[in-house]
This record gives structure tokens, sequence and C-alpha cells, in this order.
């Protein structure tokens, strides 16, 4: 998960939990780890990797786990949390444990110990269907081995095979128009577990489990308590940085145009996510055609979008623009769409990366996001997509950007960053893999 946060490294020290974890898989003669065990033991002996005592931080999160309750995040948004106490009247359609990262035997096991828990022969409620995926056909085995599976396949679940399934909107028991699904995976933007017209929440196993016998959102049967806690979380203040991004005049290549510019389709959305941009659904369909992506970029966002964005329209959005999966897909179908060029108060770092390696341009400005959300504060148009009829001139040589309205005015101008001469000629190459072959 450290690249879905953003980070391009994470180091986790080893330490006693992840030795017990290796030496029970290398017992596993089958098992990968098993044929690599020099190489482990090796690592093991040396002397753990750690940060510098003096390391600096732009962040230091404390979590209070004493204080931790059962949680729930949606309708179609990882980033809209609450205790599910606050939704327990809620119909539950659709319950799901699967997906590579959130069906390990642990999970699988508290599953079936809310079965257990709320007395034999326990059983997922009338009109709720219940699907399980083991993360890998090794996690399936040992679930069989102990018993977890047939807990679970007697309370009525359906099985389904290991490897991307609902939670990427393909297969079996996708969520239709108007259901209401929770699942114990780590994605639920709108129309990725199927229609844009359904809800989807995001939960532990065991309140996945307890919504299912119930029929609506609950908690476990052993829970007392589940409100809201207050003081979970203690932001710990670290030093500031000196800002050193003082912008220069930019080198430029020759083929590289000196000037970006167009009008502002305004996407008025913060959090904008990856299905929203391009739908999971057309992940892995093989050699989509560049229209049929430029037909379904933004689709599950606005679907009107396309009847308004014309090529050489730039698109300005709000902030931690492209965020959930990595899909090369969400840069390459807004270029398939003839957008050169997006702007927002700020990137995902995955986005970010992604639409480098695939040449398409982006500017980070927060001040055109609140100049436009201030001119359309009391608009009646509720629209999603807007025509704004402001332009954009972006100087790349100078490294500045002005905005004029609609009479022509200059109504914004900002310094910003440099466009380095390395970052033009991927985009010159088409992109990183371009760039790489005339290397070569």
């Amino acid at each position: 998960m450290t690249t879905e946060w953003g980070a391009l490294s994470g180091v986790f020290a080893v330490d006693e939990t992840l030795k017990s974890w290796y030496n029970e898989k290398y017992e596993d003669k089958e098992h990968p780890f098993s044929k690599r065990h020099d190489l482990f033991k090796t690592l093991f002996e040396k002397e753990s990797l750690k940060a510098d005592s003096d390391a600096g931080y732009a962040k230091v999160l404390k979590l209070d786990l004493s204080k931790l309750t059962h949680y729930i995040a949606g309708p179609n948004s990882v980033k809209i949390s609450q205790p599910v106490s606050n939704l327990a009247d809620m119909k539950v359609d659709k319950a799901y444990l699967v997906s590579c990262t959130n069906s390990r035997l642990s999970d699988l096991e508290a599953a079936a110990k809310v079965f257990n828990d709320f007395g034999p022969n326990t059983r997922i409620a009338d009109g709720v269907k219940m699907y399980i995926a083991a993360a890998s056909k090794t996690i399936q085995k040992q679930a069989e081995q102990n018993g977890t599976w047939k807990t679970l396949l007697d309370a009525g679940c359906t099985p389904l095979p290991s490897g991307c399934g609902p939670c990427i909107g393909l297969g079996a028991g996708l969520l239709e128009p108007g259901e209401v699904g929770v699942s114990a995976t780590n994605r639920n933007f709108k129309g990725r577990m199927g229609s844009k017209d359904a809800k989807a929440f995001l939960a532990s196993p065991a309140v996945v489990a307890a919504s299912a016998i119930k029929g609506k959102m609950a908690v476990p049967n052993d829970v007392a308590i589940d409100q809201d806690p207050e003081g979970i979380i203690e932001i710990v203040s670290q030093k500031k940085n000196s800002d050193n991004n003082a912008a220069a005049t930019v080198e430029m290549l020759s083929e590289f145009p000196k000037e970006i510019k167009g009008e502002l389709i305004f996407c008025d959305q913060d959090n904008i996510n990856t299905d929203g941009i391009y739908p999971g659904k057309y992940t892995y369909e093989d050699y989509v055609s560049k229209e049929k992506m430029a037909e379904v970029c933004m689709e599950n966002y606005d679907s009107e979008f396309q009847h308004i964005v014309k090529p050489g329209d730039i698109i300005v959005s709000g902030f931690n623009f492209g965020t959930g999966s990595s899909r090369e897909q969400a840069a390459t179908a807004i270029l398939a769409k003839g957008v050169p060029l997006v702007v927002a108060g700020s990137f995902s770092n995955i986005f970010f990366r992604n639409s480098i390696n695939n040449a398409l341009l982006t500017l980070e400005l927060p001040s055109l996001i609140e100049l436009l959300r201030e001119k359309y504060a009391s608009d009646s148009n509720k629209s999603l997509t807007k025509r704004t009829g402001y332009h954009i001139n972006w100087n790349i040589e100078k490294s500045l950007v002005s905005v004029t309205n609609d009479k022509g005015e200059v109504v914004l101008s900002n310094k910003v960053g440099s466009l380095s001469k390395n970052l033009q000629e991927i985009i010159v190459k088409g992109g990183l893999e371009g760039w790489v072959k005339s290397k070569l």
C-alpha cells in the first residue's frame, strides 16, 4: 500500500513477527520462499533497516488503537467514513469478502467467527448475497483445511475464484442500479464494482459478515459499543523545510511548444479518482481503440462530459485529482479525448507519475481553483462539467501562467514551477516508453 499512499518507497523494519511468518512459510517446501532461504536468512541476521535518529518527516501520526471502533467508508468514496452505527438502518443487498489484498486467511477466519458467534446454523439474511474469494489458491487451501471455508459456504456464501472480480467490476456479483453493497476491499469508487447508480461501502471482514447476517449495516454481536471515538489520531508537529522552489527561466527543446493554451473546462470536485476518469470495467479489455477511450473518458464522473469537452480544451479540477488505482489509461484516455493539459489544485502522486510516463501535461494551480469556485458559488447551473469561457496560457519558457475571463481580461497571473528539459524530452517522445526506445 506504500505506492497507493503516494510514496515512492517505504521501509519496514524486520521484526519478530516477520521472522515468524517467514519461518512458517519456509516449512512449506512448495512455497517460493523456501527456495530463497539462504538470502532471507542473511537479511535476518543483519541489523534491521530503520530511519536515522535525526531523520525529518513531513508529518507524524500517532494512533490510539484502544479507541478504535468499527468504521465504514462510503458511499462511493474512501474519504467519507463514520461509525457503522450511523448507518444501522441501511439495507444491504450484497456483501463481499474478496480481492488480493483483503482476503487473507485471517480475514476469512474473522468472518467465519462472526457467523459462529451469532449461533449455530447462522446464515446470511434472505435477499442478501455474500461473495467470497480467497486472496490466493494457497489461502483457500488453508481455509479449507481449518474449516473456515466450510463455515462460510454453509452460511450461504457464494464462492468465486481467486483473482480480479467484483472489486474491479469483473465477473459475477456486480452491483446493480439502486443496490447497496458492503465490501472488505480497498476501493469503492463510483461505478467500480458495477453500476454507477449503486452505493458501495468499505468495511472490515467482521462488519461485512455481520451485515450479511442482519441484512443491514451491522457490527459483530460481541461488540458492546460502536460510537465515534475522540482523540484517536494525534498529529505531531514537525519542522517545516524552507521553500527553495523558486522558478527560473527554462531551457527549451526546439521541438517543444513554448506555450500551452486553451479554454478551461471546470470539473468542480475534489478527489476525482481513476475509476471516474477511466471506468475499471474497460481496464482489462485488450485493444481498446483510441476512439473508444475518448468516448468513455470521465464516464463515471459525468456522462455529459464527452458532449461538452472538445479537442484542445483544458480540464481544470479540484484537489487530489487522479486518486485511486494506478492505471495508465486514466492519463491516456484524457489524451485520447484531445485534452493536452490538466490543471488541478493538486494531483495524486500515482496519477502525476503516470501522466509523465504517458506524455500528459499537468499543472498545479490552487489559486485558479479558488477563483473558479468563487465564480460559480451562487451559480444555479449544477452541471458537473462546465465550459467557463475562461482561457489559460502557460508560457513554459518563462514558467508563467495567465488566465483571462470571457471578456479577455487577465484575472490571474502566476509564476509556476519550471518544466525541465528532461521532462520536455519525455513528453516529446510520447512518454517514458518512447523515451527509453530513443536511447537504445
